[in-house]
């Protein structure tokens, strides 16, 4: 018996929608691009560690797209393993789950933590399958200090680990140490939701992760990688952040080897920091950047500006201020910082991770700007 080949992928992310533009044609073209990997590599189980989807309300254009991708697995013979993410609709999952395993598709919505039910067999594999697991599941006190609810976190993880311990293992969760590709949800990489690599069990041979974007190996016994994201999904993230997915061998015995495959599927997204003077002169160079652009002017902008601005890039999603800021928030490099970024740091500064909050001031920014730009104002 010849060793297993599998092609671990995270974080799709369909139905993402980035500053009004849809990613999804984009997302569809990383998938069709995976098709090929599972022809070319003749690939036997692919597995798929959550994030399918961007949102709880998805498209009905992205949910076919899922759909379709299994359906083509199935052509190929291919049978695949999946699991939810925190993005993702776990009860929708939970319900597609009869028609994606018609497609040859396992799939777990619910994170099941005994070893019925949540670990399957599949090309003679043993292998766990462990959606994300909020805070609100493993803990009773949610109002613990946070070095407390990182202890109890960890531990609960350790022993769902443990129970679960399989040649194969697929999870959706943040390893202590490991490096955010930026544009996940910062409330859930927390250190209250980061696992220790030390609870990683060692009976796993491989485990297949997900739910940070950017692609990283954070274990070496067990070895435990993550894929990355398959597109640039948020200006947060850099361009130069290692993204795409694996191809992974698990022979008879012996470890497991792992071949990255990096590639930058999607446009590139890229936010320009200038100061009003130098626009014009960069003008012909954010116009010819192939991907999307958000930029950020010192200064107050005005809505004339803005509309001056999108008008002249076609690939411009968003003009920010970086406004001057209250001395506590001013230091070296903050005059860099747009709004949001600066208020972010200042949160985190005085140990306030709550993304709430920023998302608040977000929405009320939105808000602003929209009705900035309104007709008649």
């Amino acid at each position: 018996m010849g060793p297993v080949r599998l092609l671990h992928t995270a974080d799709w992310h369909l139905g993402k929608v980035l500053r009004g533009v849809d990613r999804t044609p984009e997302i569809a073209q990383a998938l069709e691009a995976l098709l090929e990997l599972v022809r070319k590599e003749r690939v036997d189980l692919v597995v798929v560690a959550g994030d399918l989807f961007d949102r709880p309300q998805v498209s009905a254009e992205a949910e076919a797209l899922a759909v379709e991708f299994f359906l083509r697995l199935r052509e190929l013979g291919v049978p695949a393993l999946v699991i939810a993410g925190n993005h993702d609709p776990k009860e929708r999952l939970e319900a597609l789950s009869p028609l994606l395993a018609l497609a040859g598709a396992m799939v777990r919505g619910r994170p099941l933590f005994r070893e019925e039910g949540g670990v399957v067999e599949v090309k003679g594999l043993r292998a766990a399958l462990l959606p994300f697991v909020s805070e609100r599941v493993l803990m009773k006190r949610l109002w613990q200090e946070a070095e407390e609810r990182h202890r109890t976190y960890a531990e609960n993880m350790r022993r769902i680990l443990a129970n679960l311990a399989s040649p194969l293992m697929l999870g959706h969760f943040a390893v202590e140490g490991s490096k955010p590709g930026a544009g996940e949800f910062a409330f859930h990489l927390s250190e209250s939701y980061a696992v220790p690599a030390s609870a990683l069990p060692t009976a796993a041979r491989y485990l297949a992760l997900g739910h940070l974007h950017r692609q990283q190996q954070v274990s070496e016994a067990p070895l435990a990688w993550y894929p990355g994201s398959l597109i640039q999904l948020d200006f947060g993230e850099g361009e130069e952040a290692e993204r795409g997915a694996l191809l992974v061998e698990l022979p008879p015995s012996g470890p497991a080897r792992v071949y990255p495959i990096r590639e930058r599927w999607g446009k590139p997204l890229r936010t320009y920091r200038l100061a009003p003077e130098a626009l014009d002169g960069r003008l012909e160079e954010i116009r010819n950047f192939p991907g999307y652009v958000r930029l950020v002017l010192e200064g107050r902008v005005s809505p004339a500006v803005k509309e001056r601005l999108f008008q002249a890039l076609p690939n411009l999603l968003a003009v920010e201020s970086a406004l001057a800021l209250p001395e506590e928030l001013q230091g070296q490099g903050r005059a860099e910082l747009g709004l949001l970024e600066a208020y972010a740091r200042y949160l985190e500064e005085r140990g306030r991770k709550e993304e709430a909050l920023v998302q608040g001031l977000k929405q009320v920014l939105m808000e602003v700007e929209l009705e900035a730009l309104a007709p008649g104002t």
